[in-house]
């Protein structure tokens, strides 16, 4: 897929804010692709980016390990302390292990004033964790969940927050790939001084980014990159990222070997309401093991030595995907639809 990375800047205007707050984001992590995605938006104008982190973009307050996790650093940013969670994460702690060694090893020996957030996938499973300093302005919180941590600060409200987990784990419910759910989360904050600061600006921020890696990329050149910022003119940064976003087209599935799959097999039914067999075009591989997961990476099916024409049965509504293994390590999968 081709690779994205985008900056718009609106030079009208000037605005002093020194500090980095990336006043509300979210870190998340997709284990059946293997996907790690961060975005973020916060109050600080485009002539303030380029005075205050001159050799920055507006997304260098989220860092994505490809194949491992995301960190978001906000609130009173130091690159330090953005390093340190990246070498954590790196030599395998936890998402928890990284936030509590972040609060206890803070470069300034400040964690009052910072706030973090870091998924990631452990021996690939989905872990998350979120921080949130008790000196962060108001209102702070952050929530965290199996596979994603949305925080922020200087917030309208619980309410941010609150629309923001909501639209994320709508779109997971509905089997949208990672990239789709970070951008819905991220329109669940698109509101009118959603980061106080921008409330006289009619907008919820100045600048937006979203970023996805899957496992390979470049560190520094992810599958998915897009930013925008501006001055103080009334334009919504969302809206702005949104419209890149539509037209980077971004959702993939990005399975182990979705380049190269070993074979391809049916589904039959496909959609179907939960009961579904196999079918192949030519002979079968020997000895297939069938798995089937759901958007989070869940297993809900596994069955060892199945043939074509077999019945099998999923009872819950969504999109999954089946995996089949054979015996010589060969595999292949598809994407099963069921309906109510």
């Amino acid at each position: 897929m081709q690779k994205f990375s985008v900056h718009l800047f609106a030079l009208l205007g000037f605005i002093g804010f020194a500090n980095a707050q990336d006043t509300f984001s979210i870190v998340a992590v997709d284990s059946l692709t293997g996907e790690v995605g961060s975005a973020g938006a916060s109050c600080i104008s485009a002539d303030n980016l380029e005075l205050y982190f001159p050799f920055d973009d507006p997304d260098f307050l989220g860092d994505l390990l490809p194949g491992l996790g995301a960190i978001n650093s906000q609130a009173s940013y130091l690159a330090g302390n953005q390093d340190n969670a990246n070498e954590q994460l790196a030599n395998g702690s936890t998402p928890q292990q990284v936030v509590d060694w972040l609060a206890a090893n803070d470069v300034q020996g400040n964690p009052a004033v910072r706030q973090y957030g870091v998924a990631a996938l452990i021996n690939g499973q989905p872990m998350a964790a979120g921080f949130t300093g008790a000196n962060c302005f108001d209102y702070k919180n952050h929530r965290v969940g199996p596979n994603y941590s949305i925080q922020g600060n200087i917030l309208l409200g619980v309410q941010i927050l609150d629309s923001m987990e909501a639209r994320f784990l709508a779109a997971e419910a509905a089997g949208k790939c990672l990239s789709e759910r970070i951008m819905e989360a991220m329109q669940g904050a698109k509101v009118p001084g959603a980061d106080t600061r921008c409330l006289s600006n009619g907008t919820s921020a100045m600048f937006a980014f979203i970023k996805v890696a899957k496992p390979g990329d470049d560190v520094a050149n992810p599958t998915l990159r897009l930013f925008v910022s501006y001055n103080p003119v009334g334009i919504e940064p969302i809206d702005s990222l949104q419209a890149l976003f539509d037209l980077a087209a971004p959702c993939f599935v990005s399975f182990a070997k979705d380049d190269h799959r070993d074979f391809r097999f049916g589904i039959s039914p496909n959609p179907t309401n939960g009961t579904f067999e196999l079918q192949f075009a030519g002979a079968m591989p020997a000895g297939l093991r069938l798995e089937v997961f759901d958007a989070m990476g869940r297993s809900h099916l596994q069955q060892s030595d199945v043939s074509s024409g077999q019945p099998f049965f999923i009872k819950n509504p969504g999109v999954y995907f089946a995996r089949l293994t054979a015996n010589d390590g060969k595999t292949g999968w598809e994407k099963l639809v069921v309906t109510e």
